[in-house]
């Protein structure tokens, strides 16, 4: 109780920014996912060289964006489920500079040192929330401490020539696994809240969350995805993975997604989430049907659709709600919700029909300028302090 105490006082002692783990994260991330995708298509269409190739790109996207994503969120939100105070001050300002090194080591240092200083990250991180988890007995949300554990590992992984692509498909395993189990509880919850401030009837209608058909659900999607992992060729795979996505789909339906449209805070998280299904389907698809839906298909519904739009939905939630803002979504946000879907989905037709560049250009320019609008309008409040009401 006494350490606790001793946190929060620390963290009150220090400046805005390092007060909670989502305000330099979610800046962080947010720039240098807005930063990242430009590059790549410059140096994919031969216009800048580059060193670091697909496989230094798909390494930036989970590990540099995804990871300070993640990061961001974990670190916010354990301190809700266990009560304690959040990790704040000096030492949250130490995990953002490893952050930062690491997205230096992994471009500009070669070597052993460049590996263990870019993996450390995640193995650090993986430890925090499980001490964090285990002291507050949140026993609940251990699964998720897992899953970072299962993230980090991965990365690990990464690193070794013979298994970079078994860790590649794992990491975006874990995204998907988090996405379906955190999204199945905070998508109906926070629906529920806002169609009862408005009086809809449709709350009646809306299922609880993480009732028995979610966790059959979830429990189908790890199924389908381990196979994946495993055995990413065999059309039995493929099978589960489209079962798995029409699973989910049927899941969603059932959180009264239509009586959301009023306020884009809500819907986006719907929308975000509804590319779990079109992912687990589109890798699915590529696997039976390779010669018609390509893998990158599959692999950019889940980075750009399901991870892109997922993040920004949650991100630019809990950035208002956790800085004193009105949880409501004004122009701008909505706009940037508008960029990184219409990104995504361009990056998908892109895959699909990859004859042009046109549409890939297209897909990096909106998908980019949603993380980079983010980055200009809630830089102040991630970076000020939070409004306190009278």
């Amino acid at each position: 109780m006494n350490a606790s105490v001793d946190r929060g006082a620390k963290r009150r002692a220090a400046p805005a920014f390092l007060q909670n783990a989502f305000r330099p994260f979610f800046l962080g991330g947010a720039i240098w996912a807005a930063c990242l995708v430009p590059l790549w298509v410059a140096a994919y269409l031969g216009w800048i060289p580059t060193a670091q190739g697909v496989t230094g790109h798909a390494h930036e996207m989970l590990y540099g964006f995804l990871a300070a994503i993640v990061c961001g969120f974990a670190l916010t939100a354990i301190p809700n489920w266990t009560g304690r105070a959040p990790v704040a001050g000096s030492g949250l300002a130490m995990l953002f500079v490893l952050w930062l090194a690491g997205r230096a080591a992994s471009l500009w240092m070669p070597g052993l040192a460049a590996t263990v200083l870019d993996v450390s990250f995640l193995v650090i991180l993986s430890g925090v929330v499980f001490r964090e988890i285990i002291i507050g007995r949140n026993w609940r949300n251990l699964p998720i401490a897992i899953l970072v554990l299962m993230f980090a590992l991965s990365h690990l992984a990464f690193h070794h020539p013979a298994t970079s692509a078994i860790a590649i498909r794992a990491s975006f395993a874990v995204s998907m696994l988090l996405i379906s189990l955190i999204g199945g509880r905070i998508i109906p919850s926070f629906t529920r809240n806002w169609l009862a401030a408005q009086n809809a009837p449709s709350v009646a209608r809306l299922a609880p969350p993480m009732q028995g058909f979610d966790k059959l659900m979830l429990a189908l999607t790890g199924v389908a995805l381990v196979m994946w992992i495993g055995l990413p060729d065999l059309w039995l795979t493929g099978l589960i993975l489209v079962a798995a996505g029409l699973g989910q789909l049927l899941r969603q339906l059932r959180w009264q997604w239509q009586a959301t449209l009023a306020e884009p805070l809500v819907w986006s998280l719907h929308a975000g989430f509804f590319w779990l299904s079109v992912s687990l389907g589109l890798v699915g698809v590529g696997i039976i049907f390779p010669a018609i839906v390509p893998p990158s298909a599959g692999l950019h519904a889940i980075a750009a659709g399901l991870v892109g739009a997922m993040t920004l939905a949650v991100m630019t939630r809990a950035t208002l709600g956790h800085t004193g803002r009105s949880r409501s979504a004004d122009g701008l946000t909505t706009l940037i919700y508008t960029f990184v879907h219409a990104g995504a989905a361009l990056r998908v037709l892109a895959a699909l029909n990859p004859t042009g560049s046109g549409w890939l250009i297209a897909a990096a320019l909106l998908w980019s300028s949603a993380f980079l609008l983010f980055a200009i309008a809630y830089a102040p409040m991630l970076v000020g302090p939070k409004r306190v009401h009278a």
